[in-house]
């Protein structure tokens, strides 16, 4: 262990020192004050002799007199199955209550990535119980969806919806594989108000029995806020790869991560990319995302779904546009729909899901249901055109073909997108209520269906009822 009382600055989160011998990048420091306490940081730069260190717990205290020493060991998760059921601070720290962690091993929390030959394509269903994704947007395990809000939009309700109802139906497993399902819950950036909603929320459903659970708070130092993600995905790669779990990770909000790799940035006098963000953020972000995944041989997957908050509700921005370039798609929250009281605020026009199609239809989750996911797309969006032509023409103008399209979009909205954020619907009540609307359109509109599935589906009533009204 090598020990230095030679720091030259402090800026910030960050502490400059000058060594004599080479110094490892990301390596873990101990900083010692002259009062004895105890700071610990990480190596961001190790050039010209001098090092620049990041401080976890900010660097009140520290002067020009404190000892710097390097540990020699990058920073570690200790691991082990039974962090299912507890809660940790954004460094790694339980804050539950509970007994020390006593791991099965410690792992870098930088990972290793996946071999792409030895990557298994996604092509298994998750369900979520939420509609609107599992009808629209499925999700498929190993796969990473981002949830893409707006500033006061409640994608903190439907991301708990996600973490409580979340599981691997049983048909959806292979002959002689059972695995586990896990979920681990990141959150970055968060208030006290709502880590204790959080928290609320997995004690009373009995959720966080199955989940690890990593707070860093709004108060919490920047530096620590770019450890959580990564010890919370170390996590789930051992869960995963190493005990057979089929994991959930779900981490919000990047854009808290992304204002911290700012700050920071900014501390080092780094030149700035777009905004203001580094102009490494797009590697550093694929660093997170790319860790999702299934591995050929392992039983385990890893699934993400990062939620982010747009800021200004700017799709181009930095941070959403980044991170939909490197995931497979996303699942938009809409403020008009969330001002109308639907719950949750799905908008399916705009979300995504690329890997979608690989997930269902014949052998896989939905059977012969394939196709009706795009006849109910395709009838929503002329729906939603027709809404701007009612506007200026009125609904008395349109063809009766026209008022059938407009009444269906009201219903989709009313019925399928709305559900509350208590209610788990499995993916035959959600199907069986896309079927149900479907029935409400002429059984010509339905070009994107089989003449099998509708002699099959249907309901010749639901068309009559709808023609009498």
């Amino acid at each position: 262990m090598k020990e230095y009382q030679t720091i030259t600055e402090i800026s910030g989160p960050l502490v400059f020192a000058e060594v004599d011998e080479p110094v490892g990048y990301d390596e873990i420091v101990e900083i010692e004050t002259v009062e004895g306490e105890v700071r610990r940081g990480q190596v961001l730069d190790s050039s010209s002799g001098t090092v620049a260190i990041q401080t976890f717990e900010g660097t009140g205290g520290i002067d020009r007199n404190s000892s710097v020493r390097f540990l020699g060991e990058t920073m570690k998760m200790p691991v082990t199955e039974d962090l299912l059921g507890r809660v940790l601070d954004g460094s790694g720290n339980p804050i539950d209550g509970g007994p020390d962690i006593v791991p099965d091993e410690r792992r870098d929390i930088v990972g290793e990535a996946i071999n792409p030959y030895s990557r298994e394509y996604p092509e298994e269903f998750i369900q979520t119980g939420v509609s609107a994704i599992d009808g629209m947007n499925t999700l498929v395990r190993g796969q990473k969806l981002p949830i893409f809000s707006g500033s006061g939009l409640p994608h903190n309700d439907l991301a708990l919806q996600i973490a409580r109802q979340a599981t691997v139906p049983e048909e959806a497993e292979g002959e002689g594989e059972e695995s586990e399902f896990a979920v681990i819950f990141g959150a970055m950036g968060i208030t006290a108000e709502e880590a204790n909603e959080f928290m609320d929320d997995f004690e009373r459903t009995g959720a966080l029995e199955r989940s690890v659970v990593f707070m860093n708070l709004a108060d919490d130092p920047a530096v620590e806020r770019t450890v959580t993600p990564r010890l919370a995905l170390t996590t789930a790669e051992y869960l995963a790869f190493d005990k057979g779990y089929h994991v959930l990770v779900i981490l919000t909000d990047m854009t808290n991560y992304c204002e911290a790799l700012r700050e920071i940035g900014a501390a080092r006098e780094e030149v700035p990319g777009r905004r203001g963000y580094p102009g490494y953020m797009y590697t550093d972000l694929a660093s997170l995302y790319e860790r999702a995944g299934r591995i050929k041989g392992e039983e385990g997957s890893v699934t993400q779904i990062p939620i982010l908050t747009m800021p200004s509700d700017d799709i181009t921005h930095p941070i959403p546009d980044l991170t939909g370039y490197i995931t497979e798609g996303q699942i938009m929250v809409d403020r008009d729909l969330n001002s109308q009281g639907v719950q949750p605020p799905v908008n399916v026009l705009p979300s995504l899901s690329r890997l979608m199609d690989d997930g269902i239809g014949e052998g896989l989750t939905r059977g012969d249901h394939g196709g009706v996911s795009d006849q109910i797309y395709a009838a929503y969006a002329e729906g939603e055109d027709l809404r701007d032509l009612v506007n200026i023409v009125g609904r008395e103008a349109l063809s009766e073909r026209d008022n059938k399209y407009l009444d269906f979009a009201d219903r989709f909205e009313e019925e399928f997108v709305q559900q509350g954020y208590d209610t788990n619907r499995s993916i035959e009540e959600t199907l069986s209520i896309g079927w149900e609307l479907l029935s409400t359109l002429p059984k010509d509109e339905l070009n994107r269906v089989d003449e099998e599935n509708i002699e099959k589906y249907y309901d010749e009533d639901e068309e009559a009822v709808e023609a009498n009204a």
